[in-house]
């Protein structure tokens, strides 16, 4: 899988990814641009959206309104899978 060995190389240079098109990349250096690293940085726990919003260095409205967005897709998709989503937050 391409991702991972990326990833392997990322982590081994210690520098962020430069692959823009990898479905796992994010505007995010600190997280060496990586999804996996991020998750990992995190113990794989949640965050909340405050937390997201300091993260990225983006307001809470901002991380909000893209939540919103993303739900609004799935819902259109897949409505069973918004309410399980949703589910703890009930």
């Amino acid at each position: 899988m391409k991702c991972l060995g990326c990833l392997q190389k990322v982590r081994l240079g210690k520098t962020p990814c430069k692959d823009s098109e990898c479905r796992h990349w994010i505007d995010h250096s600190k997280d060496l641009n990586c999804t996996f690293e991020a998750i990992e940085k995190n113990d794989g726990d949640t965050m909340t959206l405050r937390e997201v919003a300091k993260r990225l260095g983006i307001s809470f409205v901002r991380v909000k309104q893209i939540e919103d967005a993303a739900l609004k897709k799935i819902l259109l998709n897949d409505p069973q899978l918004v309410e399980y989503l949703l589910k703890d937050e009930l």
